[in-house]
C-alpha cells in the first residue's frame, strides 16, 4: 500500500523520535536525570512504534512513503526526494533493534555509563546514542541506494564518538583502526552509488530493479560486487572481517554490545535487499557461499586462540556471520527464512551475551579468563551467561538449533556440492562454539579463582602489576572500588534479554512462520516494487524469480 494512512503516518517516526529525543538531552546539557528520562522515553516510543509497523504490514503489506510528495512522469524512475519503505523484513529487523537498543541503554543507565573510566563524558553519551538509533532505523528504512549511505554514515558517525568515549589510549588506537575501515567502506559504497548512477540514472531500489534489467549480466555482476565489497566490510564477511576483533572489545561494555548487536547486522540486510531486490541473478552465489564457509571457519578458530573474553566473544560474532551469508547466498526459500530467522536469534543472544561480560568483569574485576574464577557462585551471573551461551553454542531446543536446522535443511535441499560443505562446516562451527563457550564456563565460572594462573593479580588488586597496553581494561577493573557489585539496573536488562532470547524458542513456529512471510516478500519483489512505484505498469513488467 502507498496511499496515505495509519502505516505511512507511523513510517518516519522511527527516525524521527530519536532525533527529536538527542536534541532534547542535548538541550537538558548536564543534567542527567533529564537526559536519561529523554532517552528511555524516545526509545520505549520507538519500539511501541516499531511493534505497530511491524502488525501493520503482517496483515495489510508493504508501506511506501515519498517524503516530500513528488511526483513524477516517468514510473521508471521512481518516487522523487526520500523514499521510506517498510515490508516484512525491515519491520522485523526494527522491532529487534529497538528492543535491543533499549535493553543496553537501561543497562548503561544502571552501569553509570562509565566503564571502569571516571574520564568519560557521560552528558554526550545519551545524544550520539540516539542518533545512533537513528541511523539504523533510516537504514532499515531506506528506499534508495543514497539514504541507505545516509543511514550508514549517521550511525558510523555516531560509533565513532561510542567507541572512542572517555579517550583512552588504547580506545583511540582502536578507534582511528574503526574509523578508516569504516570511511574505505563508505568510499566504495558511495564510487557503487557513482555506478549505479550513471549507468541506470536512478537510485530508487524500486526503480533500480527495473532499470538494472536493462543492463547486461557482467555490467550487473560488476556493480553488485562493488556494493557487496561495501557491505561485506560493515557485516564483517571474510577477508573483510579483520578489523571488527581489535575495534570492538575496547569500548564500554553496553557500546560493544550494541556494536555486536546491530552494526553488523545492517550490513547483511544491505546485502539481502541488494541480492533479492537488485541482483537476484547477478551470478555471485558461489562466491558469498566460499565466504560463508571461510568466514565461520577462520572465525570460530580465531576465538578458540584467545585468552580474552571480549576478543573471544568478537571472533564468535564474525564466526556466525557465516551462518546468515549462507542462507542468503543459497538463494531459495528454506535458506533465506532460515537467515532472517538467525539474524533475529543472533542480535538478541550475541547481545546479551556482551551484556553478561559487563556483569563478569564488575563481579570479577578481569576479562581475562587467566584471571578469572568461581564466578559459578554467583548463580544470577551463572544462569545469564549459561543459557545464551547454550543458545549460540546451538543446544536443542533453544533458538540458535532451530535456525541452525533450518539452514542446514536448505543447503541440504540446494544438494550442491558447495553447499553440502557449508552443512558440514557449519556442523563443525557449531560444535567449535560449543567448546568455546564451555571453555568459558569452566574456567571463568567453574574453578576456583585460587587456581587461576593469574587469579592473585587481581583478586589482590594490584594494579601496578597490570600495566600495559594488553591490561588496561583488567588494570582500571583493578582500580574500581564497586568490583563484586552488578547493580540492578544492569542484571535487569541483562535479564530481560534472556527472556526474550528464550521466547525465541517458545515462540519459534510463529516467528519463523513470520520469517518465511518475510522471505517470500523478499524473494518475489513484486509487491515491494508495485507499492513504491504505485503499481503502475513499470512495477508490473518486471521478470522475478520464483
Amino acid at each position: 500500500m502507498s496511499g496515505f494512512g495509519a502505516g505511512t503516518v507511523l513510517a518516519p517516526l522511527p527516525v524521527l523520535v530519536p532525533i527529536i529525543g538527542a536534541a532534547g538531552t542535548l538541550m537538558a546539557g548536564r543534567r542527567a536525570r533529564a537526559q536519561r528520562v529523554i532517552v528511555v522515553a524516545a526509545l520505549v516510543a520507538v519500539v511501541a512504534i516499531c511493534a505497530a509497523l511491524l502488525y501493520h504490514v503482517d496483515r495489510n503489506g508493504t508501506i511506501a512513503l515519498a517524503v516530500g510528495g513528488w511526483g513524477t512522469s516517468d514510473a521508471a524512475m521512481g518516487p522523487l526526494g526520500i523514499t521510506l519503505v517498510v515490508d516484512r523484513l525491515s519491520a522485523l529487523m526494527l522491532v529487534v533493534s529497538s528492543i535491543v537498543l533499549l535493553a543496553v541503554v537501561v543497562y548503561a543507565i544502571g552501569q553509570g555509563i562509565r566503564d571502569a573510566d571516571e574520564r568519560q563524558p557521560v552528558s554526550i553519551f545519551m545524544p550520539t546514542y540516539l542518533a545512533l538509533a537513528a541511523g539504523v532505523c533510516m537504514a532499515f528504512l531506506a528506499g534508495d541506494l543514497f539514504n541507505l549511505f545516509v543511514g550508514f554514515e549517521v550511525l558510523l558517525s555516531a560509533s565513532y564518538v561510542l567507541l572512542t568515549i572517555g579517550a583512552s589510549a588504547e580506545r583511540v588506537r582502536a578507534g582511528i583502526g574503526y574509523v578508516m575501515v569504516s570511511l574505505l567502506s563508505s568510499l566504495i559504497f558511495l564510487c557503487g552509488i557513482a555506478v549505479v548512477y550513471a549507468a541506470t540514472g536512478t537510485l530508487n531500489l524500486a526503480a533500480l530493479a527495473v532499470r538494472l534489467e536493462t543492463l547486461s549480466t557482467g555490467t550487473r555482476t560488476a556493480i553488485f560486487a562493488v556494493l557487496l565489497v561495501a557491505f561485506g566490510i560493515k557485516a564483517a564477511v571474510f577477508p573483510l572481517s579483520a578489523w571488527l576483533p581489535d575495534a570492538y572489545p575496547t569500548a564500554p561494555a553496553p557500546v560493544t554490545a550494541v556494536f555486536a548487536g546491530i552494526l553488523t547486522k545492517v550490513g547483511i540486510y544491505a546485502i539481502i535487499r541488494s541480492h533479492t531486490l537488485l541482483f537476484p541473478d547477478a551470478g555471485l552465489d558461489r562466491v558469498l557461499l566460499v565466504a560463508a564457509l571461510l568466514t565461520m571457519i577462520i572465525g570460530i578458530l580465531g576465538a578458540i586462540a584467545q585468552g580474552d573474553t571480549r576478543r573471544l566473544l568478537s571472533f564468535t560474532l564474525v564466526s556466525h556471520i557465516g551462518f546468515m551469508v549462507f542462507g542468503v547466498a543459497l538463494s531459495n526459500l528454506a535458506g533465506m527464512s532460515g537467515a532472517i530467522y538467525y539474524v533475529v536469534h543472533h542480535i538478541i543472544v550475541q547481545t546479551t551475551l556482551f551484556l553478561v561480560l559487563g556483569l563478569i568483569e564488575r563481579q570479577g574485576g578481569a576479562s581475562t579468563l587467566r584471571r578469572l574464577g568461581g564466578l559459578a557462585a554467583n548463580p544470577l551471573l551463572a544462569f545469564v551467561y549459561l543459557v545464551p551461551a547454550l543458545n549460540l553454542g546451538g543446544i536443542p531446543p533453544f533458538s540458535g538449533f532451530i535456525g541452525k536446522v533450518a539452514l542446514l535443511q536448505a543447503g541440504a535441499v540446494d544438494g550442491s556440492v558447495l553447499a553440502w560443505v557449508l552443512v558440514a562446516g557449519g556442523v563443525l562451527t557449531s560444535l567449535l562454539t560449543l567448546y568455546v563457550v564451555a571453555r568459558v564456563w569452566t574456567q571463568a565460572f567453574w574453578r576456583p579463582r585460587a587456581d587461576a594462573p593469574e587469579g592473585e593479580l587481581v583478586a589482590a588488586h594490584p594494579p601496578a602489576l597490570l600495566d600495559g597496553p594488553e591490561n588496561a581494561q583488567d588494570a582500571a577493573f583493578a582500580r574500581r572500588d564497586d568490583v563484586d557489585r552488578m547493580p540492578a539496573g544492569m542484571v535487569s536488562p541483562t535479564l530481560a534479554l534472556v527472556g526474550v532470547g528464550m521466547a525465541l524458542t517458545v515462540l519459534a513456529g510463529p516467528i519463523f512462520g513470520y520469517s518465511q512471510r518475510a522471505a517470500i516478500d523478499v524473494l518475489d519483489r513484486r509487491e515491494y516494487i508495485a507499492a513504491v512505484l504505485s503499481g503502475l505498469d513499470a512495477g508490473r513488467k518486471v521478470q522475478v524469480q520464483p
